[in-house]
């Protein structure tokens, strides 16, 4: 499998210095990440917006070593939040945010991020909207859990995101159907040993079904992480069969993948949540789209070998 070989290289700096130096790279990312600046992010939030849709904001980063880099990167998302204001789109705008980008990966690293992400959280609220805390490896996710349990203390529309492939995942899904939480399923992109996580495509999707399941049949807000047709479908079925309303749950997916399939599902009355990543430091995301789905790596290779 050409997946973990992949995550394996998005972590090499070596790997990292080849990738960045190939002439075909840049247009092939731009495909996944429409920008690098805040100014250069609005003009596509504006648009993806106008055409019916709703995103989620990720300022890409990887690699926090430093509390002045943490530091750093919460003032870019209440850069972004503060250019979010006029724009006036509530929670049609969303922010992701990963907590090892604010830190906690440092000592003291859980405090810390907390201390970082929520200020994030209250200026997200103050223009009506909120933020979802991204999943990372199994190693950080009770770190993870608990700083979205203390934030929804004060900010109970914060939202958390759970992954299938994970062996926890089912006790986690029925814990925070529970509580009403907000809660985005995706099948994960890190890789996982096998003692905590599935390892065949076909286990992760059966449980990817039985988490949505538990999902849709609870009090929370499920938020739908796939470009899987099938489970796009079944994700339609089981709303129905919960008795949810079109408003009562949503589908989120990355943006440039599926882009049809984003404005057939807006067209269709569901909310449809595009995952719109931008920065300078898009190695790592890059590479984690690559490994998600062959079709991303052949899309990469076709590009390498007809501009190289």
């Amino acid at each position: 499998m050409l997946g973990p070989v992949i995550l394996a290289a998005s972590r090499s700096d070596r790997m990292r210095r080849l990738v960045s130096a190939a002439p075909v790279t840049k247009p092939v990312v731009d495909r996944f990440i429409p920008g690098e600046t805040v100014d250069q992010i609005v003009p596509i939030i504006r648009e993806l917006t106008d055409q019916g849709l709703e995103l989620t904001m990720d300022v890409v980063g990887e690699d926090i070593t430093t509390p002045a880099q943490a530091e750093a990167a919460r003032d870019a998302y209440l850069e972004l939040i503060d250019r979010l204001k006029p724009l006036d789109l509530g929670t049609r705008a969303e922010m992701s945010v990963k907590l090892s980008m604010f830190g906690q990966a440092l000592d003291g690293g859980h405090e810390l991020a907390l201390k970082n992400v929520r200020p994030v959280v209250e200026a997200a609220a103050e223009i009506g909207t909120t933020v979802t805390l991204d999943a990372e490896d199994h190693t950080t996710l009770d770190s993870m859990f608990a700083i979205h349990e203390e934030l929804r203390k004060g900010f109970p529309q914060t939202g958390c995101v759970i992954q299938a492939y994970l062996f926890r995942t089912e006790a986690d899904a029925r814990r925070l159907a529970d509580s009403g939480s907000r809660v985005r399923l995706v099948k994960g992109a890190y890789k996982e040993p096998a003692e905590v996580a599935y390892q065949q495509r076909h286990e992760i999707d059966k449980a990817y079904v039985r988490i949505l399941r538990t999902l849709m049949e609870g009090e929370g807000y499920p938020m739908i992480g796939s470009h899987d047709p099938r489970l796009i479908s079944i994700g339609q079925e089981l709303a129905r069969t919960a008795g949810r309303k079109l408003d009562e749950y949503e589908f989120q997916m990355l943006y440039g993948i599926r882009g049809d399939e984003h404005l057939r599902l807006a067209a269709e009355g569901h909310r449809m949540r595009v995952y719109t990543a931008y920065g300078t430091d898009w190695y790592g995301y890059f590479m984690r789209r690559l490994a998600e789905k062959p079709a991303n790596l052949r899309f990469f290779a076709r590009s390498m070998v007809s501009k190289g």
